[in-house]
Protein backbone atom coordinates (compact mmCIF):
# COMPACT_ATOMS: atom_id res chain seq x y z
CA UNK A 1 0.00 0.00 0.00
CA UNK A 2 1.55 3.27 -0.78
CA UNK A 3 -0.41 4.93 2.32
CA UNK A 4 0.68 6.85 5.65
CA UNK A 5 -0.24 4.27 8.53
CA UNK A 6 -2.61 5.57 11.07
CA UNK A 7 -0.51 5.57 13.48
CA UNK A 8 2.27 7.54 11.70
CA UNK A 9 -0.34 10.42 10.47
CA UNK A 10 -1.28 10.57 14.07
CA UNK A 11 1.89 10.53 15.16
CA UNK A 12 2.88 12.97 13.00
CA UNK A 13 -0.11 15.45 13.80
CA UNK A 14 0.24 14.98 17.57
CA UNK A 15 3.60 16.06 17.32
CA UNK A 16 2.31 19.09 15.80
CA UNK A 17 0.07 19.36 18.98
CA UNK A 18 2.70 19.12 21.23
CA UNK A 19 5.16 21.53 19.32
CA UNK A 20 2.07 24.03 19.19
CA UNK A 21 1.08 23.28 22.86
CA UNK A 22 4.97 23.87 23.75
CA UNK A 23 5.32 27.16 21.93
CA UNK A 24 1.86 28.40 23.51
CA UNK A 25 3.49 27.54 27.31
CA UNK A 26 6.94 28.93 26.37
CA UNK A 27 5.12 32.00 24.89
CA UNK A 28 2.80 32.34 28.23
CA UNK A 29 5.91 31.24 30.70
CA UNK A 30 8.41 34.17 28.99
CA UNK A 31 5.49 36.73 28.92
CA UNK A 32 5.22 37.11 25.19
CA UNK A 33 1.54 37.98 24.20
CA UNK A 34 1.41 37.84 20.95
CA UNK A 35 -0.28 35.23 18.77
CA UNK A 36 1.04 31.78 18.35
CA UNK A 37 2.26 30.30 15.16
CA UNK A 38 0.10 27.11 13.78
CA UNK A 39 -3.32 25.82 13.48
CA UNK A 40 -4.06 26.19 17.57
CA UNK A 41 -2.26 29.90 17.55
CA UNK A 42 -4.57 30.83 14.20
CA UNK A 43 -7.68 29.42 16.44
CA UNK A 44 -6.81 31.63 19.51
CA UNK A 45 -6.11 34.66 17.46
CA UNK A 46 -9.85 34.05 15.87
CA UNK A 47 -10.96 33.42 19.46
CA UNK A 48 -9.68 36.56 21.31
CA UNK A 49 -10.65 39.18 18.49
CA UNK A 50 -14.10 38.47 17.78
CA UNK A 51 -15.52 38.96 21.48
CA UNK A 52 -13.18 42.25 21.28
CA UNK A 53 -15.62 43.07 18.57
CA UNK A 54 -18.45 42.25 19.90
CA UNK A 55 -17.61 43.87 23.46
CA UNK A 56 -16.73 47.42 21.69
CA UNK A 57 -20.07 47.22 20.42
CA UNK A 58 -22.30 46.41 23.33
CA UNK A 59 -20.56 48.92 25.62
CA UNK A 60 -21.14 51.30 22.30
CA UNK A 61 -25.09 50.30 22.70
CA UNK A 62 -25.38 50.52 27.11
CA UNK A 63 -23.67 53.78 26.99
CA UNK A 64 -25.77 55.16 24.14
CA UNK A 65 -29.15 53.71 25.97
CA UNK A 66 -27.99 55.20 29.28
CA UNK A 67 -29.38 58.66 28.50
CA UNK A 68 -32.53 57.20 28.43
CA UNK A 69 -32.77 56.48 32.46
CA UNK A 70 -35.14 56.70 34.80
CA UNK A 71 -32.70 59.97 36.87
CA UNK A 72 -32.19 61.49 33.54
CA UNK A 73 -35.74 61.26 32.97
CA UNK A 74 -37.35 62.93 36.50
CA UNK A 75 -34.43 65.62 35.34
CA UNK A 76 -36.44 65.79 32.26
CA UNK A 77 -39.79 66.22 34.35
CA UNK A 78 -38.05 68.70 36.37
CA UNK A 79 -37.45 71.20 33.64
CA UNK A 80 -41.07 70.36 31.75
CA UNK A 81 -42.51 71.74 34.63
CA UNK A 82 -40.72 74.98 35.27
CA UNK A 83 -43.02 76.14 32.17
CA UNK A 84 -46.36 74.59 33.64
CA UNK A 85 -45.06 76.26 37.04
CA UNK A 86 -44.83 79.63 35.82
CA UNK A 87 -48.33 79.65 34.05
CA UNK A 88 -49.94 78.19 37.13
CA UNK A 89 -48.49 81.04 39.15
CA UNK A 90 -49.11 83.83 37.23
CA UNK A 91 -53.14 82.69 36.06
CA UNK A 92 -55.91 85.30 36.66
CA UNK A 93 -53.48 87.67 38.09
CA UNK A 94 -51.17 85.90 39.89
CA UNK A 95 -53.73 85.62 43.03
CA UNK A 96 -56.42 82.96 42.61
CA UNK A 97 -55.48 80.57 45.77
CA UNK A 98 -57.17 77.29 43.71
CA UNK A 99 -54.42 78.25 41.21
CA UNK A 100 -51.68 79.04 43.45
CA UNK A 101 -52.11 75.50 45.12
CA UNK A 102 -51.60 73.75 41.53
CA UNK A 103 -48.62 76.14 41.31
CA UNK A 104 -47.68 74.69 44.47
CA UNK A 105 -47.91 71.00 43.25
CA UNK A 106 -46.28 71.51 40.44
CA UNK A 107 -43.31 72.72 42.47
CA UNK A 108 -43.46 70.07 45.43
CA UNK A 109 -43.66 67.68 42.52
CA UNK A 110 -40.13 69.21 40.94
CA UNK A 111 -38.61 69.45 44.29
CA UNK A 112 -39.45 65.84 45.15
CA UNK A 113 -37.87 64.95 41.99
CA UNK A 114 -34.82 66.61 42.77
CA UNK A 115 -34.16 64.47 45.73
CA UNK A 116 -34.76 61.12 43.88
CA UNK A 117 -32.55 61.54 40.34
CA UNK A 118 -29.16 62.40 41.93
CA UNK A 119 -30.35 59.37 44.67
CA UNK A 120 -31.28 57.15 41.90
CA UNK A 121 -28.43 58.35 39.70
CA UNK A 122 -25.23 57.35 42.22
CA UNK A 123 -27.15 54.20 44.09
CA UNK A 124 -27.64 52.43 40.54
CA UNK A 125 -24.59 54.29 38.58
CA UNK A 126 -26.98 56.21 36.24
CA UNK A 127 -24.65 59.04 35.87
CA UNK A 128 -24.19 60.58 32.39
CA UNK A 129 -22.85 63.53 30.94
CA UNK A 130 -26.09 64.63 30.37
CA UNK A 131 -27.21 64.38 33.85
CA UNK A 132 -24.31 66.68 35.16
CA UNK A 133 -25.54 69.40 32.79
CA UNK A 134 -29.06 68.79 33.12
CA UNK A 135 -29.83 68.85 37.19
CA UNK A 136 -28.44 71.73 38.47
CA UNK A 137 -29.72 73.50 35.52
CA UNK A 138 -32.98 72.21 36.44
CA UNK A 139 -32.76 72.90 40.13
CA UNK A 140 -31.64 76.78 39.60
CA UNK A 141 -34.67 77.12 36.85
CA UNK A 142 -37.63 75.76 39.20
CA UNK A 143 -36.19 77.62 42.09
CA UNK A 144 -35.31 81.26 40.05
CA UNK A 145 -38.97 80.57 38.23
CA UNK A 146 -40.75 80.77 41.48
CA UNK A 147 -38.61 83.28 43.35
CA UNK A 148 -39.01 85.79 40.13
CA UNK A 149 -42.57 85.01 39.79
CA UNK A 150 -43.26 85.60 43.55
CA UNK A 151 -41.05 88.92 43.26
CA UNK A 152 -43.19 90.18 40.48
CA UNK A 153 -46.35 89.52 41.84
CA UNK A 154 -45.32 91.56 45.33
CA UNK A 155 -45.15 88.28 47.64
CA UNK A 156 -41.16 88.54 48.09
CA UNK A 157 -39.21 91.42 47.95
CA UNK A 158 -36.50 91.28 45.05
CA UNK A 159 -33.14 91.82 47.10
CA UNK A 160 -34.25 88.26 48.91
CA UNK A 161 -34.36 86.89 44.90
CA UNK A 162 -31.28 88.59 44.24
CA UNK A 163 -29.62 87.06 47.08
CA UNK A 164 -30.12 83.32 46.59
CA UNK A 165 -30.05 83.85 42.76
CA UNK A 166 -26.90 85.55 43.11
CA UNK A 167 -25.65 82.91 45.43
CA UNK A 168 -26.64 79.68 43.14
CA UNK A 169 -25.15 81.51 40.35
CA UNK A 170 -21.88 82.96 41.62
CA UNK A 171 -21.30 78.87 43.32
CA UNK A 172 -21.67 77.41 40.33
CA UNK A 173 -19.12 79.98 38.46
CA UNK A 174 -16.94 79.21 41.19
CA UNK A 175 -16.64 75.34 40.45
CA UNK A 176 -16.15 75.52 37.37
CA UNK A 177 -13.06 78.49 37.92
CA UNK A 178 -11.46 75.85 40.89
CA UNK A 179 -12.49 72.44 38.90
CA UNK A 180 -9.05 72.18 37.65
CA UNK A 181 -7.66 71.42 41.15
CA UNK A 182 -10.54 69.14 42.34
CA UNK A 183 -14.59 69.17 43.31
CA UNK A 184 -15.97 71.34 45.98
CA UNK A 185 -18.24 68.47 47.51
CA UNK A 186 -21.86 69.46 48.61
CA UNK A 187 -22.04 70.12 52.64
CA UNK A 188 -24.54 69.38 55.14
CA UNK A 189 -24.89 72.96 55.11
CA UNK A 190 -25.65 73.05 51.69
CA UNK A 191 -28.35 70.20 52.13
CA UNK A 192 -29.75 72.35 54.36
CA UNK A 193 -29.92 75.41 52.81
CA UNK A 194 -32.10 73.75 49.89
CA UNK A 195 -34.30 71.93 52.08
CA UNK A 196 -34.84 75.53 53.63
CA UNK A 197 -35.32 77.50 50.77
CA UNK A 198 -37.41 74.78 49.30
CA UNK A 199 -39.83 74.71 52.43
CA UNK A 200 -39.89 78.81 52.53
CA UNK A 201 -40.34 79.33 48.83
CA UNK A 202 -42.97 76.61 48.70
CA UNK A 203 -44.80 78.31 51.91
CA UNK A 204 -44.65 81.31 49.40
CA UNK A 205 -46.46 80.04 46.32
CA UNK A 206 -49.39 79.07 48.81
CA UNK A 207 -51.94 81.46 49.46
CA UNK A 208 -51.25 81.79 53.46
CA UNK A 209 -52.93 84.30 55.79
CA UNK A 210 -52.83 84.42 59.82
CA UNK A 211 -49.94 82.40 61.55
CA UNK A 212 -48.85 80.69 58.88
CA UNK A 213 -47.92 83.74 57.06
CA UNK A 214 -45.69 84.47 59.23
CA UNK A 215 -44.17 81.76 60.13
CA UNK A 216 -42.80 81.77 56.26
CA UNK A 217 -41.66 84.86 56.44
CA UNK A 218 -39.69 83.46 59.66
CA UNK A 219 -38.79 80.22 57.39
CA UNK A 220 -37.33 82.66 54.38
CA UNK A 221 -35.07 84.36 56.29
CA UNK A 222 -33.37 81.39 58.39
CA UNK A 223 -33.06 80.11 54.48
CA UNK A 224 -31.48 83.68 53.44
CA UNK A 225 -28.87 83.60 56.22
CA UNK A 226 -28.63 79.65 55.33
CA UNK A 227 -27.95 81.06 51.73
CA UNK A 228 -25.08 83.40 52.74
CA UNK A 229 -23.56 81.60 55.31
CA UNK A 230 -22.78 78.26 52.72
CA UNK A 231 -21.43 80.31 50.31
CA UNK A 232 -19.13 82.16 52.13
CA UNK A 233 -18.05 78.51 53.08
CA UNK A 234 -18.03 77.43 49.62
CA UNK A 235 -16.37 80.74 48.70
CA UNK A 236 -13.18 79.55 51.71
CA UNK A 237 -13.50 75.77 50.60
CA UNK A 238 -12.39 77.01 47.12
CA UNK A 239 -9.46 79.07 47.98
CA UNK A 240 -8.08 76.46 49.79
CA UNK A 241 -8.52 73.65 47.15
CA UNK A 242 -6.99 76.45 44.90
CA UNK A 243 -3.74 76.84 47.29
CA UNK A 244 -3.50 72.94 47.46
CA UNK A 245 -3.56 72.42 44.16
CA UNK A 246 -0.81 74.93 43.19
CA UNK A 247 0.99 74.11 45.96
CA UNK A 248 0.92 70.12 44.56
CA UNK A 249 1.74 70.86 41.35
CA UNK A 250 4.32 73.11 42.38
CA UNK A 251 5.99 70.27 44.31
CA UNK A 252 5.40 67.79 41.44
CA UNK A 253 7.20 70.40 39.32
CA UNK A 254 10.05 70.35 41.27
CA UNK A 255 10.14 66.79 42.02
CA UNK A 256 10.31 66.66 37.74
CA UNK A 257 13.33 68.88 37.73
CA UNK A 258 15.48 67.69 40.18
Amino acid sequence: MTGVPASAAGGSSGAQGARGSAAAADGAASGVTGPVSGPAGHAAESEDTRPARGGKLTAAAVNQASVWNVANLLTMLRLLLVPGFVALMLADGGYDPAWRSLAWAAFAIAMITDLFDGHLARTYNLVTDFGKIADPIADKAIMGAALVCLSALGDLPWWVTAVILGRELGITLLRFLVIRYGVIPASRGGKLKTLTQGVAVGMYVLALTGWLATLRFWVMAAAVVLTVVTGLDYVRQAIVLRRQGIAERAAALEEKQA
